[in-house]
This record gives structure tokens, sequence and C-alpha cells, in this order.
């Protein structure tokens, strides 16, 4: 009974630290400069969300109203039921100093982190009036007709013989004519995500075939990952794949996939101690416990993320033409 009381009593002072913290003058006027008369119902979507998300309400306040005003300034609203934007919980290694042993310690700290959605791109790409159309969905076993690789046209005309999703397609036509789409089948997808997604790369439980099977689960989740909803994420992927290669990217859409790449960042914490012993047979990664940088391939023009070589480099951010999420 104490411990709900004092579980209660933290949630409340937490709370009251959100409010005071969205009520402060210089707070109030960078809401209003992004959201003009709107910001009143944003600012009241923040205390909803942190009032519903358990793991929210273990960061510190001050974070999680930075990185919510990351999404005021792109006018996407973060309740996740509509999935423009979440603000997504990491627990990221942080050095501190042990206040009794005055030691450098490493704790892991809850982590505030706004990432975009799939919708969130497609509003974003409509918003700079260069679209004629853009869509993006899943694709039917039968639908799938042809998919020339050398000029990128993709013949989804065929009628749907079942329910069983066997890809992805993101098209869209700008208007000035020069329209382009990309299709990646169920099982390319898959092996992106297992190559690429941080949260999934390095567990060796989840596997190609395991995300597979999500495709056609019919389950989804409240869980932003590739885990949770497979289907949301795939077309998140060829949407951003697509629009950050061969799209027209205004300022906002460049940032949008900026955050999505810091997102990443975040979720891959620090390098395992592991990685720096010798025999490599004995490591034990934790992709929560692993940093990247990106590495851009001259040929292709791909961006990839590989382990730093580096640690003590100092990281440069840079906006993916290629992303891997």
């Amino acid at each position: 009974m104490a411990e709900n009381n004092q579980v209660a009593t933290t949630e409340q002072t937490g709370l009251a630290k959100l409010k005071s913290i969205l009520n402060a003058p210089s707070v109030v006027e960078q809401f209003q400069n992004a959201l003009a008369e709107n910001k009143n119902l944003f600012i009241a979507s923040i205390i909803d969300l942190y009032n519903g998300d358990k793991s929210l309400q273990e960061c510190n306040p001050s974070t999680i109203v930075q990185e919510c005003l990351k999404a005021a300034v792109l006018d996407l609203p973060i309740n996740r039921a509509l999935g423009f934007a979440y603000i997504v919980v990491y627990k990221n290694k942080v050095k501190q100093t042990d206040p009794q042993t005055s030691r450098t310690v490493e704790v892991k700290v809850p982590t505030p982190t706004f990432i975009p959605g799939y919708k969130g791109y497609i509003q974003l790409a409509m918003r700079t009036g260069q679209y004629r159309t853009i869509n993006a969905d899943v694709v039917y076993e039968g639908e799938l007709q042809t998919a020339n690789r050398l000029s990128g046209e993709v013949n989804l005309g065929g009628q749907k013989t079942s329910d069983k999703i066997i890809g992805y397609f993101c098209y869209f036509e700008l208007l000035n004519g020069y329209s382009k789409t990309l299709y990646m089948s169920v099982e390319d997808m898959a092996a992106y995500a297992k190559r690429y997604a941080p949260g999934i790369k390095f567990k060796k439980e989840v596997t190609v075939a395991d995300l597979i099977k999500k495709a056609n689960s019919g389950i989804a989740s409240n869980t932003v990952g590739w885990e949770g909803n497979f289907n949301d994420m795939s077309l998140k992927t060829v949407i951003r794949r697509l629009l950050s290669k061969y799209g027209y990217l205004s300022i906002k859409m460049m940032s949008a996939l900026g955050h999505d790449t810091e997102a990443e960042n975040r979720a891959l914490a620090a390098r395992n101690d592991a990685l720096q012993l010798a025999d490599a047979q004995t490591l034990n990664l934790d992709a929560a416990e692993v940093s990247y940088e990106e590495v851009v391939n001259e040929e292709t023009g791909e961006v990839t993320q590989q382990p730093k070589a580096d640690e003590a480099a100092p990281a440069v951010e840079e906006v993916p033409q290629e992303p891997n999420y």
C-alpha cells in the first residue's frame, strides 16, 4: 500500500513539473511560434500523453517538452492513435559521478525521443504543394503483375486472390508530371529490417521468418517498432526510401528524416563493453547498447549503419539520403 502511494506521489510530482514547464513564458512562446492558435490544444495533448504513458512518467519532464516541441515545429500531432508522430522512451546509458564514491559510473536513463510516423511523412509531403498525389499501401496476393527494375514501373492491376500480404509500395506524382514507384516484397522488407533496424538487428531470437509471419498475423500492438507493428514500419520504410531518394523534400521533411536518424542513434546507446574482447565468439551483443554511424556507398548512394570504429570520434549528424530504418 505504501509503495502504491509512493508511485502515485511520484507521478503527481512529475505531472506538476511538466505543467510548470509548459506554463513557462519561454516555452509558451515557442509553442506559439510553432502552432499559433493551436498551441493550447497541442499542450493539452502533451499532458494527456504523459498521463497515459507510464514510461514517459519516468522521464525528466523538460526532455519530454523538448521532444514534443520537435513535433510541434513540424505540426504533427503526438496522439498515438493518429499515427502521425510518436514520443518513444529509450533507456540510454549516461555517465554520472557517484556522490558516495566519486567514481564515474554508467546508469540507464529513460530518454523520450520524437519519431515521425508514416502518416506524418505523407502529411509533410502533401504540405509542400508539389505532389499531385502520393499513396502507400500493402500489396495482396494476386495484385502484383509486373515489377520492372530498369524503369521502376510496377503494375498492381491484378485481382486480389487472398488476404495474404506479399509486399508494400509507395507511389507519388509531382505537379510537373514526374512520378516514381517503389515496391518491396515482404521477404525483402523483413530482410531489410533484420539487417538495418537497430531494435532487432542483434536479437538472435527474432528471425526473418518471424518478421514475415508478423506481416500476416493481423495483430498490431501499441508498441512502436517492427515487432509491435511490422506493416506500419514497412510502409514507413518504403515511403522514406522513395521520398528521400526521388521526392521533393521541403525543409520540414528533411528535418523529419533527421529526427528519425537521431531516434535510431538513441535506440543504440553505447557499444557493449564486450566489443573490446579479443574473442569474438564470446560477444553478447545487445541492440540497446550498440552505437552506429552512417556509411555511404559511393557507387549506389545507399546509406547504411555500421558499428562505429572509433567511439572517441565526434558524431556528425547528417540528413540521410537513403534511410535505413
